[in-house]
């Protein structure tokens, strides 16, 4: 699993620390999209498509979990950045918050490696550890003990945080779960329980309240081959991790159908004047336009979402159009780069 500095989790009954920490947790859930995008972007279309179903459904759900979290800070007074070439984190590096000595997330085609090595790293659950009283506050966090600092001090700090213009709320279906709006207490901790069991489960089951799987066994089904499916041989009082097994339908994989698109790519890594270089800086324009339209929705204009939801389409598809131009014996792909729009 990833760990967090442990820094992003103190302070935080000052309410600018709060924000700050909460700021944090949107450039996280942003973080690991791209990633995913990359891989699901690596895919033939027609090719995959339970793999890319699943992969889909996951980048869904982050999306979701970027939106609750802006929707978290701005119900507390705070105000979300996300139109800043600060916000995106460098590919290849570690998460944003994340010890650097750890995990470093590429940009890279999709393989079994990646979903086993950076995918289910990502979304490992936290194994509750008897840290020794006084020194916990050093030590590295997992995403969802910092989710249950930023938790703790919601529910000290009660209903006198919620100051923020319920104006701001942005709600949409976007996943398996709403964005819904949050302007208490109430809906600020569901908010959070959303995140943290989308991502890692339950400690008694593999899916959340919604009987969905968390990302974590969804990447591990795709790492085994095979669903993971109540395993018929437990008996009644089996413990957790006895209770489900990898023995469903199989989920293939046709190494045919995935692109070699060139691993953690950038603008001036395309040689001037080529098709891949313009197409890649186009992207990047798109992806900027993306970011700004953000920004926009979620300070103040929630009426922006349905454009920036046009502008994830046509990412998508300016993704897919660069999958088709060859490097060499690979083919291009997005960097994910901050593009000012003129």
């Amino acid at each position: 699993m990833i760990t967090l500095k442990a820094r992003l989790a103190q302070n935080l009954d000052d309410p600018q620390e709060l924000r700050a920490a909460l700021q944090s947790a949107v450039e996280l859930e942003h973080a690991t999209i791209p990633t995913y995008l990359y891989a699901l972007y690596s895919l033939e279309p027609g090719a995959n498509a339970e793999i890319a179903a699943l992969l889909r459904s996951v980048v869904l759900e982050e999306m979701t979990h970027m939106g609750l979290a802006c929707n978290i800070l701005n119900a507390i007074g705070g105000a979300p950045v996300i139109d800043d070439p600060a916000f995106i984190p460098r590919y290849p590096g570690p998460l944003p918050g994340a010890v650097e000595s750890e995990l470093v997330v590429p940009l890279a085609p999709f393989s079994q490696d990646l979903v086993a090595d950076v995918f289910m790293v990502i979304e490992e659950p936290e194994q509750p550890l008897a840290f020794p009283a006084g020194a916990e506050a050093q030590r590295p966090l997992t995403i969802g003990q910092f989710y249950e600092a930023i938790a703790h001090e919601l529910r000290a700090a009660g209903e006198d945080s919620f100051t923020g213009d319920p104006s701001r709320q942005v709600t949409h279906e976007l996943g398996t779960e709403d964005l819904i709006a949050i302007t208490d207490l109430r809906g600020a901790l569901q908010a959070i329980e959303t995140i943290v069991e989308q991502g890692e489960g339950t400690s008694q089951s593999p899916k959340d309240d919604e009987g969905e799987l968390a990302h974590y066994y969804r990447f591990a089904e795709i790492h085994h081959g095979r669903r993971l499916v109540e395993n018929p041989d437990a008996p009644p009082d089996a413990p957790p991790d006895e209770r489900y097994a990898y023995i469903g339908p199989p989920i293939p994989l046709d190494p045919a159908g995935v692109r070699p698109l060139v691993t953690n790519p950038t603008t001036a890594g395309y040689e001037e004047g080529t098709a891949a270089r313009y197409a890649c800086t186009t992207f990047n324009y798109t992806y900027t336009s993306l970011l700004k339209s953000l920004h926009a929705t979620f300070n103040g204009r929630p009426g922006n979402l349905d454009a920036a939801i046009g502008l994830m389409e046509s990412l998508k598809q300016q993704a897919v159009d660069m999958g088709t131009m060859r490097i060499g014996d690979l083919r291009a792909g997005p960097s994910f780069e901050y593009q000012p729009v003129n």
